[in-house]
């Protein structure tokens, strides 16, 4: 299974792109950023993330996704925006006919690294091994993504034990 991973953002949405190999190892297809211009108006951000992830699905065919939900922090107009952006990705993903799960970045931490309290460091490290990458994928949204995208693997195989 092809898994796309969103890590949403009005500045920078990361994407990663992972897949199981025959062998039962998780590699990575592909993993990056949608940069939007920090003095752009927010709808032309949205419609910027919107083209961005558009042009990844079409490129690289995933065969489902997963998104991080967004937990409301102090910074209520940071949330709100990073909540459209969300929608943005939502949308993208849905439209292009992917059935979309979602996972709270305690699941992903608890999924990739084993802990729910992991730090930023220990994740990135954990999908370097993961993956089998020389380096940590850069910038932390890609990798972020990337985690996402992983933990959803993760899922899907679990799930598809219970089944049989």
């Amino acid at each position: 299974m092809r898994v796309i991973g969103i890590d949403p953002g009005t500045a920078i949405t990361g994407y990663g792109i992972v897949q199981e190999r025959s062998d039962g190892q998780i590699e990575a297809v592909a993993y990056g950023v949608v940069t939007t211009p920090a003095k752009t108006p927010l709808p032309a951000r949205l419609q910027l993330i919107y083209c961005g992830l558009q042009k990844v699905i079409a490129e690289h065919v995933p065969e489902s996704a997963a998104v991080e939900k967004l937990l409301f922090g102090r910074n209520v107009t940071t949330a709100m925006s990073v909540g459209q952006a969300r929608g943005v990705a939502l949308l993208t993903l849905v439209n292009s006919g992917l059935a979309i799960a979602e996972y709270t970045p305690m699941e992903v931490k608890q999924a990739v690294a084993g802990y729910g309290n992991a730090d930023k460091p220990q994740m990135q490290e954990m999908v370097r091994l993961l993956l089998g990458l020389d380096v940590i994928p850069r910038p932390d949204d890609a990798a972020d993504a990337l985690a996402i995208a992983i933990t959803h693997l993760h899922v899907a195989r679990y799930q598809e034990m219970i089944e049989d």
